[in-house]
């Protein structure tokens, strides 16, 4: 069984340098009578690293596995550094999450287990649990039901450039999965979460060029007609990356959305938006492009859409709270270390 709990944190007054704060906590089932088993008690520490004095009250939320089932009452305290502790009262109010303000909200009464298996469906504050995969399905189907319109458009048979983009897209998908193992490094964990869409804009192209010269489309014309519906989808699956807590921004004490990255929750940079409204961008500016017949169906408006996509998602990194290293430097920097 398992227990998932959120507690409100607070992180001090502004003017002093972002730490990193420790919180403790206890939990024991209720109604154990006697001495109790080891499944009838718990006590676990979680370490907030990035906490930016200055950016409000935040939340975190913990996994507990191995217990036994049944209510528990679970205390959590912050053990460190001092200004954390000044900033905090003795005991951390539990919490839950209201869509409707926006906000973090008292939770009462005993926290209860639940199978282990659905602990990672739990919902934490601001986390939709599944709004990623239904964002990612609207994105695909809606690209693949607009593709006829600027193929069409352009004078490429639908047919075969529908099959080269279905085909990019299982591609696509392995390239991401793969890309994201690279970084995080292989693991049954990794094989399970997460994707990258680097990996995806790298392998999905390279698919779909080889797919179309095969059937006989016209490339540049095939290319230029789906880039539109490419940044459309970029556009809503980037709305279920910030309502899910992938790809979060950093902890900051200026303007930003409460937001959280799954397990921490706080004032951020929303940096999954700020993707969103320049995949949104480019799709409208490549519509009237390819609508408006500026660009012959050279490839050129692909080429160009995807440089300008490219390099602002470089910059959009430098604002994630995740540090994004690559698998060689990992072991550089722990073969050092050893």
């Amino acid at each position: 069984m398992a227990l998932v709990v959120s507690h409100r944190l607070e992180a001090g007054p502004a003017g002093a340098p972002p730490f990193t704060a420790t919180i403790r906590l206890r939990g024991r089932r209720r109604g154990v009578t006697g001495p109790p088993e080891p499944t009838d008690t718990f006590t676990t520490t979680e370490t907030i690293a990035g906490v930016v004095p200055g950016s409000g009250p935040m939340s975190t939320t913990t996994w507990v596995y191995g217990i036994a089932a049944g209510e528990w009452d679970v205390s959590a305290e912050v053990v460190g550094p001092e200004r954390a502790r000044a900033a905090n009262p003795a005991v951390l109010q539990p919490v839950g999450w209201s869509w409707r303000r926006w906000s973090i909200v008292s939770s009462a009464g005993p926290d209860r287990t639940r199978w282990a298996l659905t602990a990672p469906l739990a919902a934490a504050p601001g986390v939709l649990t599944g709004s990623f995969f239904v964002a990612a399905a609207v994105a695909v189907l809606g690209s693949l039901l607009a593709q006829p319109v600027f193929l069409t458009h352009h004078g490429v048979p639908v047919g075969p450039a529908i099959a080269a983009s279905l085909l990019a897209l299982v591609v696509g998908l392995a390239g991401a999965k793969a890309w994201y193992m690279l970084l995080k490094g292989p693991s049954i964990a990794t094989l399970r979460e997460g994707w990258s869409v680097d990996g995806f804009l790298v392998s999905a192209p390279l698919a779909a060029v080889a797919t179309a010269i095969a059937l006989g489309a016209p490339l540049g014309g095939y290319l230029d007609a789906i880039t539109p519906t490419i940044f459309l989808a970029v556009a809503v699956g980037r709305v279920g990356c910030f309502l899910t807590g992938c790809c979060a921004g950093r902890i900051t004490s200026g303007r930003g959305i409460w937001s959280s990255d799954r397990r921490v929750g706080a004032r951020r940079v929303p940096a999954q938006l700020i993707e969103s409204g320049v995949g949104l961008a480019l799709a409208s500016v490549t519509t009237l492009i390819v609508l408006g017949r500026l660009a012959e169906g050279a490839g050129l408006v692909f080429l160009g859409s995807m440089a300008v996509y490219a390099s602002a998602r470089q910059a959009l990194l430098r604002i994630r709270a995740e540090s994004r290293q690559f698998s060689w430097r990992r072991s550089a920097r722990r073969a050092a270390a050893g």
